[in-house]
């Protein structure tokens, strides 16, 4: 018996769980040599959800349903007894009385274990206490579960374990699957908000020759046929900014991508993201775009745009806070970088409130206001707030702003201290896209394996003509997480990555 099993199902039993287990087995035995094998079951047909007949018993009343689910308790009177059945939509009782059942089902249903899988049929009735529950005249055992749960009273509380086991973590504790409910109908939502407005759903590799469209470091894999190192993607834009060349005008991909890096509450090495182009729009439209998701799906989905995360309330309605990275250090970190010129007095103003510039980066004007913003000022930003110009030294796919070359046409949205979407003007001239791709590259040489890679073909794409163009990336774990009102990024992942358990 493995470790993993003996901490899983750790509730306090009367026998040793190695005996509990036999005993499971032995019970299987005896039905399969008895023609009662449950594993040959192939098909039961059910035609009812335990929550519909809850929440309408009128309409159910004396009708005959059949339903199937996990049996999670069962109490044993003689020659009647109740046990509880969860179905995928909840739980309902069932009566189950041998003179209904027939005397040799009856007896096969008191060696049935908590955890069986099993089907009944009945007809619906409300017990003397005014319950809901299902008189059943046919039972059948459908799956024999091997192992016991843990005790509804101790449930499975150890993290670490439910992450690792979500199967068990969804059977003791059915409120989790709340989680992953919203987090289909947010993807849903948000295809459906692209798709009216004209936006094309599409895939593309997640192998790729090189790692761009983001600053990460990617994970490794090789190509046994092409004897070729690839990377897994970090990100999808540059394929998608590919497709814009190609007169596809509106193109959005929601897929895995993945970063070999550290993992805390906010990240996971795979993670989902949606990135999505538009040909002939800018910064101010994507804006647009992510608060019209995010406030919309908290609408319909929760029926509100009050919500809370962190221990913060949240309001998530229309019209949220638009503000450059110069104000905002400005505001929240007293240093006013629009009244600084010179790349040394930049520096010394950041290092003056005890700002650390990174051992790889360039000692600019840039760097030190983006060191700032992010050393003193993300931190504070607790409702819907779009940061935008962010340098050029930080933005190396994003377009210069117009009034100011040191600071591009990006912006990035926080909630709650947290970076939920990214987006910028697009970078269309190919003769500057080299020239910010070679800087990257000097960055790699010094060290920085989170520097783009230069990639000559995108830049022939370029050379081709991409048309102005608004692009953006939002992270659909982090919004998960806020319409969830989860702390961590593993209660949004149904499979999220944990270490191996040592042997």
């Amino acid at each position: 018996m493995s470790e993993n099993i003996q901490n899983v199902n750790n509730a306090p039993e009367e026998q040793d769980l190695s005996e509990l287990l036999q005993v499971r087995r032995d019970k299987l035995s005896a039905l399969i040599e008895v023609g009662k094998n449950p594993f040959e079951i192939t098909k039961y047909d059910f035609d009812s959800y335990a929550d519909d007949i809850q929440n309408d018993f009128e309409k159910y009343e004396g009708k005959t349903v059949r339903l199937a689910g996990r049996m999670m308790s069962r109490r044993i009177m003689g020659k009647a007894s109740f046990c509880d059945l969860r179905d995928t939509s909840g739980r309902i009782q069932s009566y189950v009385r041998r003179d209904d059942v027939g005397e040799e089902d009856y007896a096969d249903f008191k060696k049935w274990d908590i955890g069986d899988i099993i089907g009944i049929e009945g007809f619906v009735f409300k017990t003397k206490t005014g319950e809901t529950s299902i008189h059943a005249q046919k039972i059948v055992l459908l799956s024999k579960s091997l192992l016991p749960l843990p005790e509804k009273f101790h449930g499975l509380k150890n993290t670490d374990l439910r992450f690792r086991q979500r199967y068990v973590d969804l059977i003791v504790n059915p409120e989790v699957k709340r989680n992953f409910v919203i987090r289909a109908q947010f993807i849903k939502f948000m295809r459906n908000y692209l798709d009216n407005m004209g936006y094309i759903e599409v895939e593309t590799p997640v192998l790729n020759t090189i790692a761009g469209g983001a600053t990460a470091r990617p994970f490794i894999t090789h190509h046994n046929t092409l004897d070729l190192d690839m990377y897994m993607r970090i990100a999808t834009e540059l394929p998608l900014k590919r497709l814009i060349v190609g007169g596809m005008d509106r193109v959005y991909e929601i897929g895995r991508i993945f970063r070999n890096e550290g993992m805390d509450p906010k990240h996971n090495p795979e993670f989902t993201s949606i990135e999505l182009y538009q040909a002939y729009a800018d910064f101010h439209d994507m804006m647009d775009i992510a608060e019209g998701i995010i406030s919309g799906a908290a609408k319909e989905i929760l029926g509100t745009y009050d919500v809370e995360w962190m221990g913060e309330k949240i309001s998530l309605a229309p019209g949220w806070r638009r503000l450059t990275m110069v104000d905002a250090v400005k505001e929240y970190a007293g240093v006013d970088f629009g009244a600084i010129t010179d790349n040394e007095e930049a520096v010394k103003a950041a290092e003056a409130i005890g700002v650390e510039l990174s051992e790889t980066a360039d000692r600019t004007w840039g760097n030190a206001l983006y060191a700032t913003f992010d050393q003193r000022v993300e931190e504070k930003l607790i409702q819907p707030t779009f940061i935008t110009m962010y340098p050029v030294e930080v933005s190396p796919l994003t377009k210069a702003s117009p009034a100011d070359p040191r600071l591009t046409e990006r912006f990035e949205l926080f909630v709650c201290h947290s970076e939920l979407a990214n987006a910028y003007s697009e970078l269309n001239d190919p003769i500057d896209q080299r020239k910010r791709f070679e800087k990257q590259l000097e960055l790699r040489d010094r060290g920085d394996d989170e520097a783009e890679m230069l990639d000559e073909d995108f830049l022939t794409a370029l050379e081709y003509g991409m048309p102005p163009t608004g692009g953006m990336g939002i992270g659909v774990d982090r919004t998960v997480m806020l319409l969830t009102n989860t702390d961590t990024i593993r209660e949004v992942i149904l499979f999220p990555t944990m270490k191996p358990l040592a042997e």
